[in-house]
């Protein structure tokens, strides 16, 4: 009965175990035969036996610790595709906001942003004009001479630099243009504010924002020309918002303009425009370009 629980060791692997355990059980047993038809002196045969078997059982768990461990890599795999296609939305590739309401720049000859947060709050059912906005919440500071020729003003992350109204007016940014909405917010009180974004692409916006019918107030250029360096100067008012300290230069870029972005397609991004007094179409290429020489800012209340 001893001669043959080597080879009934093996047929009971033979049953238990599948793949690669299977045939190293097979490959054992056939040797565990032909070394007990060949050896004559049984006790050397019988200890051979028993090496053989031991060894064999050592590969035998290392084996099953390798199958068990392989079996659950994929279904790691698999759990985390599902989770990513739960969590990720399907991108969107065009969509246009309904009702729009766009303005024509002309009372307020410096007043770009005023002209895009208005159109922004109407588009989304807030009663107010641009009028209304620069004369009762938008802060303005003046840019002058000082005695010794330098130019004086403010820096653009606390208040619009110069007179909205005159020609004078350089701009505001997105920091200090947020803070002026939300004075106007505050009033109505409806649980929203105007929040300012900066380092989100346009695409970015589109898919989280214009997707889901919700405007959005970026800085670019007009008609989306290069931008230059025009004026500086030595900054004399900041507030929390501030980029620079006091007596920083401060630099104006030629050609800054605020739109609102309200729709996009594969190919151009759709923006209401004040300058054109509508909509205007973009390239994706050169309005990605311009957004981003004027620091990725923008605007959405929510």
């Amino acid at each position: 009965m001893a001669k043959k629980h080597p080879v009934l060791l093996c047929n009971l692997l033979n049953k238990c175990v599948c793949g690669r355990i299977s045939v190293m059980a097979n490959t054992v047993s056939y040797y565990l035969k032909e070394m007990r038809r060949c050896m004559k002196n049984r006790a050397f045969s019988f200890l051979v036996c028993i090496m053989v078997v031991f060894t064999m059982l050592s590969v035998l768990v290392i084996s099953v610790f390798c199958v068990v461990r392989d079996s659950k890599r994929p279904l790691d795999t698999i759990g985390d595709i599902l989770t990513q296609e739960e969590t990720q939305q399907p991108t969107v590739t065009e969509h246009h906001i309904e009702n729009v309401v766009t303005l024509v720049q002309d009372g307020l000859r410096s007043g770009c942003e005023t002209y895009a947060c208005t159109m922004l709050f109407q588009t989304l059912g807030y009663d107010i004009t641009e009028y209304e906005f620069a004369d009762n919440y938008l802060h303005c500071y003046d840019v002058y001479y000082g005695e010794d020729g330098n130019m004086y003003g403010p820096d653009m992350n606390c208040a619009f630099a110069g007179n909205v109204y005159n020609g004078y007016g350089y701009g505001i940014n997105a920091p200090a243009m947020a803070k002026c909405m939300n004075s106007y917010l505050h009033t109505i009180d409806d649980g929203k504010q105007a929040i300012a974004l900066s380092g989100v692409s346009l695409d970015e916006l589109c898919q989280k924002y214009v997707a889901n019918d919700i405007p959005v107030m970026v800085w670019a250029t007009t008609y989306m020309d290069e931008p230059y360096e025009k004026f500086s100067w030595i900054v004399t008012y900041v507030d929390e918002n501030a980029r620079h300290a006091l007596g920083d230069t401060e630099v104006w870029l030629q050609n800054e303009h605020c739109m609102m972005l309200c729709g996009f397609d594969e190919e151009n991004y759709y923006f209401g425009d004040s300058v054109s007094g509508g909509i205007s179409v973009f390239g994706k290429e050169i309005s990605n370009e311009r957004y981003a020489q004027l620091s990725y800012q923008a605007i959405v209340v929510k």
